[in-house]
């Protein structure tokens, strides 16, 4: 009969397709569940009263004509609507993708079922697949997986969040109108079920069997599925745990498929007592807290309390006396193994000859540990548990006094196994690697002493007081052929026929009086020491590495493990080699990728790269987290060593009198940075012991880690400096600008197309730049710092000279700030806070500017009354030929009937020109440090930027001469290094570009004659003019 995965079988490739998606679905919906966009949960007020209106749940459907007409209504919400639209399509479209692959899954599975009952697989029916072995797994986790990706949804996806952004997706796609888009389907798959997954959140009624029954599927398929996972080992597990009360761990992946598959069928759950009774003496005697997928776990006390059938025979387990036996027998355990595994792990214990010689007793102790630390881990973690929950926390209290549960004995257990488990796998791996080399080795040295002690007996080899014996030479010549004769390829007969030729060897020891010559002797012992190496050598299978790997499985713990990561940093801080044990441990837990990468794997599946890469991106930052304590513990001790040096060290005089040289020696004070610098010294020494190690299919190089945390934590505390030290209060007299400035990613709220985190260039999850909560509308300190110099720069209350640079106070006259502001912003910040400084005022321009065009378009041009005040005018003054005959009565008349559109159009002027000095004033700070700092830099730059002007105005006065193409990107590059030098005019560069607005001349020659009457001229003590805006 054909293989049922071979490529050939069709029946069995089109479920193994389908499984191996069903892997992948879940990996992308885990993946997306990090990156929902926080506005669709409308937590904040701010959130509910901007977006309220543009956000819907399913509530739209009922109406969608009502929610598009309010939106018509207001053109406010409809530009705030393309807004959204722009920044949130592309995550939408893949969220979409996501869910509709979800559909799609269940779908083919059902499609997959009516072809095999059809007999379009020929000779296939579902009987036939579940007598197989492959295909009985491979339906038993198409079910399974169906269930696990709802469930997972639900959990990472509030329902309310689901609907918002199918709506949101259905608004904004072309998908509505496609014929065939299957966006009803998926809409009434995923909407909302009720379900929170907040601790103290009421469960739903029918919650999840409802859920799942959505779409339905063939009863008799889930009877089936059901009927395999509770009476056969599907997985072949048990061979891998021989002893009876390693049975629930044996089939605990069986066990979790078997609890997801159940909700497909709650009439089992509520009313068949038997086949519940069943499932539990079978699978949970001892267990009740179980991962279903990837560290999920799942408390059957809770998740089974609906369900009268279910709950009852589940009670048995439950009685206090079962737990105080099962927490009693793994505290047993644990204080058992303890010294057992750090026995084995003492330098040189475990040599070759060691553990070939105890084999099963070395995985027995594998065994034992693992399965203690799993039963302790699942029963004792927090996500298992509900706080709100009486009974839960009944049963966790006494599970942990049962067991004398120590998360610190049970991680140095686990550490320890972990490298038991790895120096022992190692050791297989080398040996199996070398086998046959080595069993021939042991043969030919074996066979070539027979040969030799043959020829001893001849005669002919001199050896001390041997007589001439030819049936002794004869015998052994016979013995040197069949330890010839031995094949390795068949290693049952090879070990039989070694067995009676050891035998032999002691026999002929005895019956021949040989015991008195040593050097014969010898030559026997040694030969019975090969062959016994050969039975040894033959015995080495990769089924103890199969074992190995089965019983070492760690993936339940892929979450709860995060519980121990600061047991595990204190261990670092404590012992920073300790970090080669965590390496192995880190290896342990990588060991679970192979279950959701297996299916993927076997199909050939493109996903498998993303797959692989997503699961060990998470164990990489999981890695990284941990070991991100040794910069912290770095920087904490750097700081100590900077707060010595700088108040108790005193600093040596280049002349000291000898007797003050006590006084200066500060012996206690310098051990003591002596001995910080020494700790940081070891705490890198530490984390560069770890090796390269591949990490799934990351490799994690312990340099780049260490450079890596270092740059974060640096990144972390100049960010926290910066936030904390620029913030300021507005009432403060004088300003704190300047002296928080010797102390010592804002654009996006004006961009209309956001960029969230993970597109920023600039953002990285290795080394992420910091947010911190808001302390006023800014989002960051640079945000802080411009509207800190807006405010004391205000025109309203200041009052600017050209020619000092210098802002004055036009009520006090006194001077509120000058140019050396810049100056020291360039100390503070350096080139690069200065230049953001500029980009963030160039953005707050743009704004202005928007708003400003907004304003002329929407309350001036489209007032029929001042347009035809405009109409009158243009006919007053045209043509140009002369001054206008009643020129000030035409033009007082115009002003007075324009007065009140004047205010805003006054205050936005203001505003961008308040910001254009600003600029011209940070130009030129950059420039003149560019040219202190790196003339040569500046010299080119100017040089170039001038020969790309004088080539550009070229081009425009002949068009045949070169100009860069629009591919070219080299005049967008040179733009960033000139305003990074301060190269540039802000009064000349285009802010942005707009239609040809009408009467736009005559509206700003209204607005300056309407506005000089308030503009005079003062003739100031020290001779300076200033022209002062009196409001």
């Amino acid at each position: 009969m054909v293989d049922f995965l071979a490529e050939n079988n069709l029946c069995g490739q089109a479920i193994l397709r389908i499984v191996s998606r069903g892997n992948a679905i879940i990996a992308e919906l885990l993946r997306l569940s990090e990156f929902i966009p926080a506005v669709f949960r409308l937590k904040d007020k701010s959130d509910q009263q901007k977006y309220g209106d543009i956000i819907c749940d399913f509530s739209y459907f009922k109406g969608p004509e009502y929610y598009e007409s309010k939106l018509e209504a207001k053109p406010e919400l409809q530009d705030l609507d393309e807004e959204f639209r722009e920044n949130n399509i592309e995550i939408l479209t893949r969220f979409y993708l996501a869910f509709e692959s979800v559909h799609k899954y269940v779908v083919d599975l059902k499609r997959y079922l009516d072809d095999l009952n059809e007999g379009v697989y020929i000779q296939q029916t579902l009987e036939t697949v579940l007598l197989n072995e492959d295909g009985k797994q491979l339906l038993c986790e198409a079910l399974y997986l169906y269930g696990v990706m709802l469930l997972v949804i639900d959990q990472k996806m509030e329902g309310e969040v689901r609907e918002r952004m199918l709506v949101s997706y259905y608004r904004y796609s072309a998908a509505r109108s496609s014929a065939d888009s299957n966006l009803d389907d998926i809409c009434k798959l995923l909407r909302s079920t009720g379900y929170s997954s907040h601790p103290g959140a009421k469960r739903p009624p029918n919650y999840p069997e409802s859920y799942f029954q959505r779409v339905p599927i063939s009863p008799t398929f889930i009877s089936m599925v059901i009927g395999r996972l509770r009476s056969d080992d599907i997985y072949n597990q048990v061979s891998a745990y021989p002893l009876p009360e390693h049975r629930s761990t044996a089939l605990a992946t069986q066990a979790a498929m078997l609890c997801v598959c159940l909700y497909f069928t709650p009439s089992i759950l509520h009313t068949q007592q038997a086949k519940m009774r069943e499932i539990v003496d079978k699978y949970f005697p001892d267990n009740w807290v179980i991962s279903i997928y990837m560290g999920i776990t799942v408390n059957l006390v809770e998740a089974w309390e609906p369900y009268k059938a279910a709950k009852t025979a589940l009670n048995y387990t439950l009685d206090t006396a079962n737990i105080k036996e099962q927490a009693g027998r793994y505290s047993a355990s644990v204080e058992s193994l303890r010294p057992q595994v750090q026995q084995l792990l003492k330098e040189g214990f475990l040599r070759e000859e060691i553990v070939l010689d105890n084999i099963p007793k070395l995985l027995n102790c594998l065994r034992d540990c693992n399965v203690a630390i799993r039963w302790l881990m699942l029963h004792t973690a927090e996500s298992a548990y509900d706080p709100n929950n009486k009974r839960l926390r009944q049963i966790k209290d006494q599970v942990i006094n049962d067991s004398k549960y120590n998360p610190k004995i049970l991680f140095q257990l686990l550490l320890d196994t972990a490298q038991f488990e790895f120096i022992l796998k190692e050791m297989f791996k080398q040996m199996l690697a070398e086998k046959q080399l080595k069993w021939e080795s042991y043969k030919k040295e074996g066979s070539e002493r027979m040969m030799e002690l043959a020829e001893v007996f001849s005669g002919v080899k001199p050896l001390t007081r041997v007589e001439k014996n030819e049936n002794l030479q004869a015998w052994f010549r016979e013995i040197s052929k069949q330890i010839e004769s031995l094949n390795y390829e068949d290693s049952t007969a090879a070990g039989r026929k070694t067995v009676q030729l050891i035998q032999a060897l002691v026999e002929v020891q005895e019956f021949h009086q040989l015991e008195s010559n040593l050097q014969v002797c010898q030559f026997l012992a040694d030969t019975r020491k090969f062959l016994h190496q050969m039975i040894r050598t033959i015995n080495i299978k990769e089924e103890v590495l199969i074992t190995m790997q089965i019983v070492g499985d760690l993936s339940y713990a892929w979450q709860i493990i995060d519980s121990f990561t600061s047991i595990m940093q204190e261990s670092i801080r404590a012992n920073p080699f300790m970090v080669t044990k965590l390496r192995a441990t880190f290896l342990k837990l990588a060991s679970a990728l192979d279950l959701p990468l297996l299916r993927i794997n076997q199909v050939n599946s493109p996903d498998l790269l993303s797959v692989s890469q997503f699961y060990s991106g998470e164990l990489v930052a999981y890695v990284r987290k941990v070991l991100q304590i040794i910069p912290e513990s770095m920087f904490t001790s750097l700081a100590k060593i900077i707060k010595l040096q700088i108040h108790d060290i005193m600093e040596v005089p280049t002349r000291l009198d000898k007797d003050k040289l006590k006084d200066y020696a500060q012996l206690s004070a310098r051990y003591e940075v002596a001995k910080l610098t020494h700790a940081i010294s070891v705490f890198t020494e530490g984390i560069l012991m770890m090796k390269t190690t591949l990490v799934g299919i990351i490799k994690v190089d312990p340099k780049q880690l260490l450079e890596d945390g270092i740059r974060k934590e640096l990144v972390k505390r100049v960010a926290y400096a910066l936030h904390k030290g620029l913030i300021f209060n507005p009432k403060a007299k004088p300003s704190e600008l300047m002296p928080k400035l010797k102390e010592m990613q804002e654009c996006n709220s004006f961009l209309r197309t956001k960029i969230q985190d993970w597109q920023s260039v600039y953002q990285s999850t290795h080394i992420p730049i910091p947010k911190y909560p808001s302390v006023d509308e800014s989002a960051t300190f640079i945000g802080r710092l411009c509207r800190e110099i807006l405010r004391i720069t205000d025109p309203k209350t200041t009052c600017y000279i050209d020619q000092l640079n210098t802002w004055y106070d036009m009520r006090t006259h006194q001077e509120v700030t000058n140019n050396r502001l810049f100056s020291e912003i360039q100390d503070t910040l350096g080139t690069f806070g200065l230049n953001g400084l500029d980009r963030l005022l160039c953005f707050m321009i743009v704004k202005e500017l928007q708003n400003f065009l907004t304003v002329l378009q929407k309350n001036i041009l489209k007032d029929k009354a001042v347009v035809d005040i405009f109409k009158a005018l243009l006919s007053a003054v045209n043509p140009v030929k002369g001054i206008v005959a009643n020129a000030s009565k035409v033009y007082v008349n115009a002003v007075t009937k324009t007065q009140k559109i004047w205010p805003p159009y006054l205050e936005a002027i203001m505003k961008v020109g308040q910001m254009q000095i600003l600029r011209q004033q940070i130009a030129n700070e950059l420039n003149y440090s560019c040219k202190f700092d790196s003339k040569h830099l500046a010299a080119a730059l100017d040089n170039l930027n001038k020969s790309l002007l004088s080539d550009i105005e070229a081009h425009y006065q002949d068009p045949s001469l070169p100009y860069p193409k629009e591919d070219n990107t080299l005049l967008y590059e040179i733009t960033a290094y000139l305003e990074a030098a301060g190269i540039q005019n802000p009064l000349n560069k285009i802010y942005i570009t707009t239609k040809r607005l009408p009467y736009f001349p005559i509206v700003n020659f209204l607005f300056l004659i309407a506005q000089l009457p308030k503009l005079q001229n003062n003739k100031s003590q020290v001779r300076r003019f200033q022209i002062c805006l009196q409001m």
